[in-house]
C-alpha cells in the first residue's frame, strides 16, 4: 500500500463499487438494511461473478476463463 493522499490504492474497489450502483442499486428501493444486503449479494454472487462478462480476462465469463486456465495448465 501507498501512503495516505495516494488514489491508486482503492482505485480498482472504487470502480467496483461505482459499476455495482450504476447497474444495481440505484434501481432498488429497500426497506431494510438486510433487503440492501441481499440484493448486493445476488448481484455479485450471481450475475457480476457467474454471468457478467469481464474485460480483464479477454471478454469472457470467470467461470469460462477458469476451465479454459485450468484445461491449459493441466495438459
Amino acid at each position: 500500500m501507498s501512503r495516505k493522499g495516494n488514489c491508486r490504492d482503492n482505485a480498482p474497489m472504487e470502480r467496483f463499487f461505482g459499476t455495482i450502483k450504476t447497474e444495481n442499486l440505484h434501481h432498488y428501493r429497500s426497506g431494510t438494511r438486510e433487503q440492501a444486503k441481499q440484493v448486493a449479494f445476488e448481484y455479485i454472487e450471481v450475475l457480476y461473478n457467474r454471468i457478467r462478462r469481464h474485460a480483464k480476462i479477454g471478454n469472457q465469463i470467470p467461470p469460462e476463463f477458469a476451465t479454459r486456465c485450468y484445461a491449459t495448465t493441466a495438459t
